[in-house]
């Protein structure tokens, strides 16, 4: 769930800028709704809540065990209560998941005003609030309810919905959000729901949605938790170089503050100081180096706030901020298959970190790489990716410039292969995304060999619209 950025404000050396405190606070935040009171699950990583038990958001009496990636806090089996798949399909003792889903379906109409009314009823409510959000509020209402709706569709699969909700727990730290926040946007989601979900909603849909999002809460604050004993809320990185490559397009070496640990095939979210609380997500466009140094390919686009400073404004000397890595399309380095890569536009920035990342570790696994571009001009990074072909003999880099084939980017694939046996990456623009997964398992490959960032976030092609 998408839920209040609360960056603070403190006396760094750029304005608007601050560092973490490193301090934990636990306190109690309290509203109530319909006589409900509301109390913040606010516990450090080894204690939880229990949805339905007492109030809306009470604390959990005792302790769960590690989490499978050593995280303390709450386990899978925790976010199965909500889901009472035995229960018989009727109006009373629905599951909650259909419950859930139900809702979602019943606001997909209306879901732009629905999304607006939870922010005005936040806003409303909690006043104070309202400046830690950025100016702009569109992208901000899209995600809440891109999360709402990935929530849903996994409420049944337990491991993607756990890894969904701590990536977002760990990822809200950059923002300051605090475990007191979530019981604000409990109730002003329940007030946005129950208002444009009118047709359906009645108590048992009400408690379906309190249990849900105490538990799914819960996985994000102890993720965050326990994320805050090992790692920064984010880093402060100087730029090293800035090398436009293309009137929209520029090449970005950092230098981050502190080490940052990342995986060749994740990306992080940047902000610049030009626009504070606005982060965008960015591929990093090299394996990991011995200097530490970092970088990223970025694209202007129409009305892309970030990207647009990113291209045009920054120079060598300004310092960006990086939210933790994160994202799943990395090398699997236990089998030997063979990658079979496609990157659209700056979606090759990942796809290069990958060739590093084989190359570092002296495999020889075969590489074969689709690098696609509207135009010549388009292939701004092709030289490096041939200098690569030159030195690894694994590695086959294709051109594919979509003026000269008439044929959509990841049709073009088929005229090679076979592929069924590689594992395929996909990054770029999110409509080449969609159609090479179908053109990819068309061919043959496994849906489970397909490895991509989330469609609504793309790759370093992302969308970064204010």
């Amino acid at each position: 769930m998408c839920v209040p950025t609360t960056g603070r404000v403190d006396s760094g050396s750029r304005p608007g800028w601050s560092a973490p405190s490193g301090r934990r606070v636990r306190t109690t935040a309290r509203c109530s709704r319909r006589g409900h009171t509301m109390d913040a699950p606010i516990t450090p990583p080894a204690e939880n809540a229990v949805p339905g038990g007492g109030g809306w958001f009470m604390p959990r009496q005792g302790a769960s065990g590690p989490l499978p990636n050593g995280d303390q806090g709450s386990s899978e089996e925790s976010l199965r209560v909500p889901v009472r798949r035995s229960a018989p399909v009727a109006e009373e003792g629905l599951p909650d998941a259909l419950l859930i889903r139900r809702t979602m379906t019943e606001i997909g109409p209306d879901a732009d005003r629905a999304t607006s009314y939870f922010y005005a009823l936040l806003f409303v409510r909690h006043p104070e609030l309202r400046s830690l959000f950025p100016a702009a509020m569109d992208t901000q209402r899209d995600r809440l309810l891109k999360a709402l709706l990935t929530a849903a569709e996994h409420l049944d699969n337990t491991p993607v919905l756990v890894d969904y909700l701590r990536n977002l727990g760990r990822g809200h730290r950059k923002y300051g959000t605090r475990a007191e926040h979530y019981p604000a946007v409990g109730e002003c989601l329940i007030g946005a729901l129950s208002k444009y979900a009118a047709t359906v909603w009645n108590p048992e849909t009400e408690a379906a949605w309190v249990r849900a999002y105490t538990t799914m809460s819960q996985v994000m604050i102890d993720a965050a938790a326990a994320d805050e004993l090992r790692a920064p809320a984010w880093w402060q990185a100087q730029i090293v170089t800035h090398d436009l490559r293309t009137p929209d397009v520029a090449i970005l070496t950092v230098r981050p503050d502190q080490p940052y640990p990342f995986l060749a095939g994740q990306y992080a979210s940047v902000e610049t100081p030009w626009w504070p609380r606005v982060w965008r997500p960015y591929s990093f466009a090299s394996a990991p180096r011995s200097d530490g140094l970092l970088t990223f390919h970025v694209k202007a686009v129409p009305a892309g706030w970030v990207s647009k400073a990113l291209v045009h404004r920054a120079r060598p000397g300004d310092v960006i901020r990086l939210g933790p890595p994160t994202g799943s399309m990395t090398v699997d380095h236990t089998t030997d298959s063979g990658l079979l890569c496609l990157g659209g536009g700056t979606g090759i920035a990942p796809i290069k970190a990958l060739v590093e990342d084989i190359a570092g570790r002296g495999e020889r696994r075969p590489v074969e790489v689709f690098y696609g571009a509207r135009t010549d001009h388009d292939l701004y990074d092709i030289d490096t990716m041939l200098r690569l072909q030159q030195r690894h003999p694994w590695l086959s880099v294709r051109p594919v410039i979509d003026q000269r084939t008439h044929l959509r980017f990841p049709d073009v694939i088929r005229a090679y292969g076979p592929w069924a046996e590689y594992d395929a990456y996909l990054s770029g623009p999110p409509g080449m995304i969609r159609s090479g997964i179908g053109t990819l398992r068309d061919i043959g490959i496994l849906a489970g060999r397909i490895r991509h960032d989330a469609v609504e976030n793309g790759s370093s092609a992302r969308a970064d619209r204010a």
